[in-house]
């Protein structure tokens, strides 16, 4: 037997399809919405009908799928309204604890590291003098670190 090892090209579909997880989770996540509540619908139906239904068993079977079919068009796109909202909650909350977690991060590691440490001080102490052009290269560099900071352009 012989074993290749993989290529680079091998390497697109997992880029394309981590690029489709939003989408296919947001849409996974309005389907398993979507058959809750149709469920639940056609369970409290049942409920409803089921006294009625002991000499009426075609008709309440009738109505029963009546219900679910209901349900779905009515459900269908409130449900996905309700998991895109979710989902962008979500990702909103998740963003917000990442960029707490790489400040938390950068702040101890500036901490243990005095150049770190200086060097954020002066970014954060030039930043409000940003309206003045910069005339050396030193000015820039801080401008531009301080531009980092502020706008969470550091990855840790």
């Amino acid at each position: 037997m012989t074993t290749t090892t993989p290529s680079v090209v091998g390497a697109v579909p997992t880029i394309q399809a981590a690029s489709a997880a939003p989408r296919s989770s947001t849409k996974t996540l309005a389907a398993a919405m979507l058959a809750a509540g149709v469920a639940a619908l056609v369970v409290l139906a049942d409920y409803l009908i089921d006294d009625w239904a002991d000499t009426h068993v075609l008709a309440a079977w009738l109505a029963l799928w009546l219900v679910a079919v209901v349900a779905i068009g009515a459900l269908r796109g409130v449900s996905r309204l309700l998991a895109q909202n979710l989902m962008t909650g979500l990702d909103g909350w998740s963003a917000h604890v990442a960029r707490r977690r790489a400040d938390e991060r950068l702040w101890a590691m500036a901490q243990n590291d005095s150049r770190l440490m200086t060097d954020l001080q002066t970014a954060m102490d030039r930043a409000e003098d940003s309206q003045a052009p910069a005339t050396d290269l030193t000015t820039y560099m801080t401008r531009r670190a301080a531009r980092m900071v502020k706008n969470r352009l550091y990855y840790i």
